[in-house]
């Protein structure tokens, strides 16, 4: 299994991005190595392996790259959620704020089976707003989020404030930009 420096020596780091006095952390580099790629995937798997986890539910778009694979990995089913008009079927929709504005996300409203246990997945914990809504998505449907999985947090953004009553767990953290 890789260290924390391990995996940080595989995301590249991209300053001013999307807008200067952000350092854009850029997993494709990650994603390309596969055993690096396969590490990140077994490791978060393992973390939330005797949860007895359900289903995974994974926001567009990079955290589909993890949260399939994990449920995968898991044996078990993957439910996507996606921005707005996204989904062929019946959706219910959350919105949340975002640092200018809002924005919104969509899971099928016969996604979650009442009592299911599931795990959230995504690449990144940054002011949690997205992962939040995703959460709000599975209870309105009667699932219980047993887990949150990231791999990269960024602490400094207090996220994991928004997600206190849950299990978060992230593989690496940046303390700063």
């Amino acid at each position: 299994m890789m260290n924390d420096v391990e995996l940080k020596e595989r995301i590249r780091n991209i300053p001013d991005f999307p807008k200067k006095g952000i350092v854009f952390r850029d997993i494709t580099t990650l994603l390309k190595d596969g055993k690096a790629f396969g590490g990140v995937v077994d490791m978060l798997a393992e973390h939330f392996k005797s949860k007895n986890i359900d289903v995974v539910v994974a926001a567009e778009s990079r955290g589909f790259i993890f949260g399939a694979a994990i449920a995968n990995a898991l044996h078990i089913g993957f439910v996507p959620v996606r921005k707005p008009g996204k989904l062929p079927h019946k959706t219910i929709k959350e919105t949340y704020e975002l640092e200018y504005g809002s924005d919104s996300l969509e899971i099928h409203e016969d996604g979650i089976e009442k009592g299911s246990k599931v795990l959230i997945v995504d690449d990144l914990l940054a002011t949690g707003g997205t992962t939040k809504a995703a959460v709000k998505l599975v209870e309105r449907l009667g699932g219980k989020v047993a887990g949150i999985a990231f791999v990269i947090e960024l602490s400094f953004l207090h996220g994991r404030d928004k997600l206190r009553d849950y299990d978060v767990f992230s593989l690496v953290k940046y303390d700063s930009e």
